[in-house]
């Protein structure tokens, strides 16, 4: 039995509700006794969770992330119908498949607009929401929805990995600029393979660009994904972003999956090995004034500092 929402329930906006975690979020937070604003394109969509639950604790938002005038009609709404935000989940997103020659300049700049502009611009109004509407001090939390092919990158999703390393170079960055006493997190949420429409629906395939043969990488990467099993459960893992947004001290990153686990290990440790294995071409364009001692004072500053 769903719990009941009150006045100071927390509120959340996730965009992107009409399909897959977002939507399955969404009806997770709400079942919680908490109020969501949720965004779809098509309003249309949304229909099912606005039969279920009244509008003091679901209000659906008409939203193109790539839209600057609606993101703000959106933070209007959400101000008017509930008078503060808790929780920001930028989820809404597609992905698209194609070589990198292959690909024309207008789809992948509306990738890059989509996954990195579109929650750009959201944060930026999040941020002024939690520090001047919530009470003072009660902040709020960011959850940036990126992927294991956010961190390690592969053949075919150029233009998406793209999209979603520029995401996360940002988060970071946000992160560390929120001063203590906002109380304002943010965190990057890197989910693997869900048994959502992210592969079929949610997914825009260009033609194979024909100078690759069935034997390049792409093509390979191509087969292998057609048959590749869904790792993740749904369900776990909306309540595993309710888990994050209710942590104090969020960590940076998180993997959903055993699947984004492994990729984005995997890649540190690579990464890892090549600076260690590369190390001493790194030094050697110091210059004559940064001897040895200065590299390793360098070396714990560097880390203390970041």
């Amino acid at each position: 039995m769903a719990a009941t929402a009150t006045e100071t329930s927390r509120v959340w906006f996730i965009t992107g509700t009409s399909s897959g975690l977002g939507h399955a979020l969404a009806l997770a937070v709400l079942a919680k006794g908490e109020r969501v604003a949720g965004s779809a394109r098509n309003t249309a969509t949304l229909k099912e969770i606005e039969a279920q639950y009244p509008a003091a604790q679901f209000l659906p938002l008409k939203l193109d992330v790539t839209d600057i005038a609606q993101i703000d009609a959106a933070f209007a709404s959400i101000k008017a119908h509930f008078g503060r935000l808790d929780v920001v989940v930028n989820n809404a997103g597609y992905g698209l498949a194609g070589e990198i020659e292959g690909t024309p300049d207008d789809e992948a700049r509306r990738q890059i607009e989509t996954l990195f502009w579109g929650p750009v611009n959201i944060c930026k109004r999040a941020v002024p929401f939690f520090r001047e509407v919530n009470p003072a001090g009660a902040g709020g939390h960011i959850l940036n929805i990126s992927s294991c092919g956010g961190y390690a990158a592969n053949t075919v999703l150029g233009f998406y990995s793209a999209g979603k390393f520029a995401l996360e170079g940002f988060t970071q960055a946000l992160s560390r600029e929120m001063p203590s006493e906002w109380n304002i997190k943010a965190v990057i949420v890197q989910p693997g393979g869900f048994g959502t429409n992210w592969a079929t629906s949610g997914m825009v395939r260009l033609p194979p660009h024909p100078a690759y043969g069935p034997d390049a990488p792409s093509n390979q990467f191509r087969r292998m994904a057609e048959h590749a099993p869904g790792v993740g459960d749904i369900a776990r893992g909306v309540q595993a972003m309710i888990r994050i947004a209710d942590l104090p001290n969020p960590p940076l990153r998180v993997q959903l999956g055993t699947d984004s686990w492994c990729i984005v290990r995997n890649q540190a440790e690579k990464t890892l090995k090549d600076s260690e294995e590369w190390e001493e071409l790194s030094h050697s364009t110091n210059n004559d004034q940064f001897g040895p001692g200065q590299i390793e004072y360098l070396k714990t500053a560097l880390k203390e500092a970041l």
